[in-house]
């Protein structure tokens, strides 16, 4: 009974490592799209399977939430 406890403790410690972990990534993704959109650049990103080269002001609605 021991072990389920802490199998059910490490399960709950690594889903809150794991949603750090997405809230980094994401925060990282936010970051760099607004930065190559203020240099003015584009991103490569893969959409529906298809690699495309986007500019990434256009990308800017994805990433703030409002897209």
């Amino acid at each position: 009974m021991l072990k389920v406890r802490h199998m059910e403790t490490n399960k709950s410690e690594l889903d809150q490592l794991s949603d750090k972990i997405m809230q980094g990534m994401t925060e990282a993704s936010r970051k760099l799209v607004e930065k190559s959109a203020a240099d003015g650049r584009a991103l490569v990103i893969s959409e529906d399977g298809e690699v495309k080269r986007v500019p990434a002001i256009d990308l800017l609605p994805r990433v703030s939430g409002k897209g």
